[in-house]
Parts: structure tokens; sequence; C-alpha cells
């Protein structure tokens, strides 16, 4: 059974949500619809950007393979527009599927890995982001997590010694089901190194994806500060690095699909000396419904147009048995 403290930290979060929807609704008339849709458009600026530098990785990893910028744009949005509908970003499942299955004799180890090597400047830049936004004296601390509306950031708060046990236990699992569960471990890590060609050539990755990265992280602060701008927070550059800082944790913590209390709770508190509580929680709420419904918009044109799928559930379906069958 659930102990019941989580359940209400829940059910307080559920609610929280629902009251921050409702202000978003009541508020539709004073958005400043301009600067949302060309944040939405700096957004999709993000993505695609982003996506050729994961283009970049794959196609070091597989020199000798045709591969298609479209596909690898195409598996990434439907990857982002599942994950604010689905937890536990379920929605990379498919993106793996969806690009392996477009590079012939590619592999799910060498796949996987050359996606993820995006994710080295981007922990250097989020790094960077945190330490600022811990250093003005508003971001809450992890200690505080336990005192704001979130069931994801309230279960960290109370519980630091267990999150950090489960968090152990987890990759100590994986790491274990590697080396025990797989009869090739040498080709398998021979896989996972070809996946992560680009970084071993400096140049190549500096001039292939940093740059990219780059133009793409422009762009998706370009957006947060439009938002701010479309709902009557304030844009700025201060504010723009604590709506980051947000989006990082609640990426970190993303249980609920798209961390949705975490980022409510935390805007809420960072903004409070900013805006009215009312005007904060539209923004918070607004601005993920309106990436959610953009990126879905994206997932959708990409699932049917490029790779020829009909419905999410079978395509993660599809996804999870062709991933199950691989491994085994």
């Amino acid at each position: 059974m659930i102990p019941v403290p989580i359940l209400a930290s829940l059910g307080d979060t559920v609610e929280s949500f629902l009251g921050a929807a409702n202000d978003f609704f009541t508020h539709l008339a004073t958005i400043n619809w301009f600067a949302l849709i060309v944040a939405l458009g700096c957004f999709g600026m993000y993505l695609l950007l982003r996506s050729r530098a994961l283009f970049n990785a794959l196609r070091a990893a597989y020199p000798d393979e045709e591969i298609q910028w479209r596909a690898v744009w195409g598996g990434y949005v439907v990857a982002y527009g599942l994950n604010n509908f689905v937890p536990a970003s379920a929605g990379n499942v498919a993106q793996y599927y969806l690009t392996k299955n477009s590079i012939r004799n590619s592999t799910y180890p060498t796949v996987t890995a050359a996606l993820a090597t995006g994710a080295v400047l981007d922990a250097a830049v989020s790094t960077l982001v945190l330490a600022f936004a811990f250093t003005q004296g508003i971001f809450p601390k992890p200690a505080d997590f336990a005192d704001l509306g979130s069931f994801d950031l309230a279960f960290v708060g109370r519980h630091p010694e267990l999150t950090l046990f489960i968090v152990t236990a987890l990759l100590v699992i994986a790491l274990t089901a590697i080396a025990v569960l797989s009869s090739r471990v040498h080709a398998f890590w021979a896989r996972v190194g070809q996946g992560i060609t680009i970084l071993r050539d400096r140049r190549r990755y500096a001039r292939e994806m940093v740059t990219w990265q780059l133009g793409a992280w422009a762009f998706r602060l370009v957006t947060w500060w439009l938002m701010l701008i479309a709902f009557h927070i304030g844009g700025s550059l201060r504010n723009v690095l604590l709506v980051q800082a947000v989006q990082v944790i609640s990426a970190a913590l993303q249980v609920t699909p798209g961390g949705a209390g975490v980022q409510q709770a935390l805007f809420v508190a960072v903004f409070a000396g900013i805006a009215s509580e009312t005007a904060v929680a539209a923004y918070s709420v607004g601005q993920q419904i309106a990436l959610s419904v953009f990126t879905l918009g994206l997932a959708f044109a990409a699932m049917t147009v490029i790779f020829r799928k009909r419905g999410f559930r079978q395509l993660i379906r599809d996804a999870k048995a062709a991933r199950a069958a691989e491994s085994g």
C-alpha cells in the first residue's frame, strides 16, 4: 500500500495543478499572443538545431550508412512530445526505436550512446545555470523542497537519504544487468564506444555538435524570455536563467508527465516577489500547456508523415517489443 503522507502529497500536487490551470484559462485574454507564438517558433528552432547536433553524432558513429536528418529530427520531436504526456521519459524509448529503424545495420547501444552525447554540453550549461540560481537567494535549496507543493519535490526534500539510496541502487542494478545478462559484454561496450565516436575528435565535436547545441541553447533561452513577456512576468536575463534552472530540476525529477508539479511549485517560489501568485501560477501552467500542445503536434506530424505510424500507444508498444527482442 502507498503510505498516506505520499498519497496526500500527490493529492495536493494534483489539486494545486488544477487550480493553476484554472488561473491560466481565466487569464487567456491578458496573454500577449504575439510573444507566445514567436516563443513557440523559437522553441521549434531549438528542437531543429539540437536534432542537427544529434544527427552529426550519429553520422560520426555510422560513416558508411545513409542517415536522414529528418528521421533524427522526427524521432527527437516524437520523444519530446510524448514526454510531456507520459511519465518517466517513456517517450525516449520511441526515439531510440524510430532512430534505429531509420539507419541500416544500426544497434540500440550505438544509437542510444550517440543520442546521449548531447548531454555532455547540456550538463555543463545546466551546472552553471543551477550555480547561478542558487546564489540568487530566492531559489529553493534542496533542503526546502519538502515545503513546496509538489509530490516529486516533497519526496526528495523529506527523504534525501532514501532518494540517494534509490538512485544509487538503480545505477548498481543497471550496471549489474549489463555485466550479467549480456552474453556479449565486449561487443556491447564496443557498440557503445562506436556511439560516442564524435567525442574522441575534439575539433569535429566542437564544429559539428557544440556549435549547433549552443545555437539551440540560444533559441531555448529566447523562448523563456518571450514566454515571460507573454504572461507578463517580466523578461530579463536573470528571470530567464531562473526559468532554465526550474527546467533542469523538473527534468531530473520527471516522475509526472513533463514534471508538471515540480515546475509549478518552483515557479511560484521563485517569482513570488515579482508577480502575483495567480499570475505566476497561470504562467507556470500556461507555458507548459502551450509547449506540450505545440510539441505534441510536431510529434504527431513526424510520426505520420516521416515514419508512417498510426497511434502513439502502438508506437510505444512496438518500440518496447523491439528493444526487448534485441536485448533477448
